[in-house]
């Protein structure tokens, strides 16, 4: 992760925390505050819950701001390859692809250097394409890492409410146990609180969490075949003009008389 990755993420976590520290006077009431009632009553297992969230929001504001055209495939880039391709420049669009920072300049940078003028009919074509699911298999790891977070996320989080759910009800039964059948019913409140609380909040950050791994995973594949798509053209290009003379003769235009 680099600086400004790195970065982004510790806002987003600053921004949570800062709103979490902020529930208290938000959701005050004449009696017992929604905080006391919703979250506190939950007892300690909602701290771990509670780090959950902050960790779900940072991924989320990270994942959204990383996977955008911008950073996969711009428009200028590819207008910039495809004048090079097209007029058998890869020396210069290797250049190009070198000096941006994004998805399709690296894999040009990565993959052009293959391209074999001794082969004029396909310009070593299978060796591009080695380099280009080269690329992909190691850019797509470190890009489906954080993403692969969210699910953790996902899984944890019920866990951790069923955790909080049977501690819950452990702690009523040992209060009955040691009140002779006659406890009092705020005491079990307190401990039934614990484990409606917890399987609560543990669903409410784990459906979230499904739903948000499944969009970025969605939206990285779709940036990563966008990318594919625009290096298919741009090495098709380059093959036009070298056997454009030679494409155009296979194709008959009428019938000799």
């Amino acid at each position: 992760m680099n600086i400004a990755s790195y970065r982004s993420v510790k806002t987003a976590a600053l921004t949570a925390s800062a709103v979490i520290l902020s529930a208290p006077s938000l959701f005050a009431s004449d009696g017992d505050s929604l905080l006391q009632r919703y979250v506190i009553d939950g007892g300690w297992p909602m701290i771990l819950i509670g780090l959950l969230i902050l960790a779900l929001i940072a991924l989320c504001v990270f994942n959204f701001m990383n996977m955008t055209k911008a950073k996969f495939c711009p428009d200028d880039l590819k207008a910039g390859l495809m004048d090079h391709m097209v007029n058998c420049r890869v020396r210069s669009a290797i250049e190009l692809g070198a000096s941006h920072p994004s998805y399709l300049g690296r894999m040009m940078a990565y993959a052009l250097p293959n391209v074999d003028a001794r082969r004029p009919e396909d310009l070593g074509r299978d060796y591009v394409e080695d380099a280009i699911a080269d690329f992909t298999i190691n850019e797509n790891r470190k890009n489906m890492t954080l993403v692969n977070y969210i699910s953790l996320i996902a899984q944890a989080a019920p866990m951790l409410g069923l955790f909080g759910t049977v501690l819950g009800m452990v702690g009523a039964f040992g209060t009955l146990a040691s009140g002779d059948g006659s406890a009092d019913p705020s005491a079990l409140a307190g401990d039934i609180s614990v484990a409606l609380l917890t399987t609560l909040w543990g669903l409410v950050t784990a459906i979230p969490s499904l739903t948000a791994y499944f969009i970025f995973k969605n939206k990285l594949s779709n940036l990563v075949a966008e990318s594919h798509h625009a290096a298919e053209e741009l090495l098709n290009a380059s093959i036009q003009t070298v056997n454009g003379d030679a494409h155009l003769a296979k194709i008959p235009e009428g019938l000799a008389v």
